[in-house]
């Protein structure tokens, strides 16, 4: 692997979860102009859809051999994958509504040690130590980047448990888009996802949207959720991390959190004290700990 291309790689990925990053303060954004949930996550979803069937388009008119098409058991399994997706999606979005983005962002990497330990239970396998010691580094600059070691700090508890429960959505995203339909190209892998976060995101606008639709979501933040929350980065990650591989991918990645946090403090005006800049680089070193790890592992 060349220099080159791993340099393009980093770029990619990092480039891909920056704007992972930004999404949330444009929900709060949103949200600021009287905007439902429902409608931010179906106007996301719908341009999404779109946005990824033209990507779809063009790639099968520029292909010069044919393109592998899903068959219809890919499509069920992409599209029942694909429902984590809209849950996360929707979990994470009621999470911003109830508390700062910069706590939300926090909330949502608790993948990390949720993710270990559910390869602890479809593995059967303890994890090592050194996952332990990095979960544990989570854990203790979760508390401090959420500022919960200060007795006078209120947060909202349903703030804090859509975030937990968008955190476990997102890592059955993360390993059920590493695991199903791998032989078709990730563009059609991310139109049927999502497919099937689309179908929870509708059932969710059905049943709690009670005022009329507010369609101006479309031409005011719809086209901007979209990029940033369902074209741009899947894109951009699924073309860097095979130049990177998943463990310097998975650290690239953790960009996501910073710039949460910092587009949080520069444009929503949120407070973030100093001990929670802390907690934050704190569990961005876990990540980076654990993945160094399994990149010495993977090399002995």
């Amino acid at each position: 692997m060349s220099n080159n291309n791993i340099i393009k790689g980093v770029f990619l990925v990092g480039l891909g979860a920056t704007s992972y990053g930004m999404l949330a303060t444009f929900v709060k954004l949103a949200y600021q102009e009287n905007f439902t949930t429902a409608e931010v996550t179906s106007a996301q979803f719908i341009y999404g859809i779109i946005g990824i069937l033209i990507i779809n388009l063009f790639q099968k008119q520029q292909a010069k051999t044919n393109v592998v098409k899903a068959s219809k058991k890919n499509i069920f399994q992409l599209m029942l994958a694909g429902t984590s997706l809209g849950m996360t999606s929707v979990f994470y979005y009621l999470c911003v509504k109830y508390i700062d983005v910069s706590i939300a962002i926090v909330l949502l990497m608790q993948t990390v040690w949720i993710g270990v330990l559910l390869e602890w239970f479809l593995d059967k396998k303890a994890p090592s130590t050194q996952k332990i010691i990095a979960v544990i580094i989570v854990l203790f600059g979760t508390l401090m980047a959420t500022n919960l070691l200060n007795s006078t700090v209120e947060i909202d508890w349903k703030g804090l448990v859509f975030g937990i429960l968008a955190a476990c959505s997102f890592t059955t995203t993360m390993f059920t888009a590493n695991k199903v339909a791998l032989g078709i190209s990730s563009a059609q892998r991310s139109l049927y996802m999502l497919l099937g976060g689309a179908v929870i995101v509708a059932g969710f606008a059905l049943f709690t949207q009670t005022t009329p639709f507010n369609f101006e979501i479309f031409m005011k933040w719809g086209i901007i959720l979209a990029l940033f929350g369902t074209i741009i980065p899947p894109m951009l990650m699924n073309s860097g991390f095979p130049h990177i591989g998943l463990g310097l991918g998975s650290i690239v990645s953790s960009l996501e959190l910073p710039v949460s946090v910092m587009m949080a403090y520069f444009i929503l005006n949120e407070t973030v004290i100093t001990s929670q800049w802390i907690g934050v680089l704190l569990i961005v070193f876990a990540i980076v700990i654990m993945n160094l790890t399994f990149n010495r592992r993977k090399k002995s």
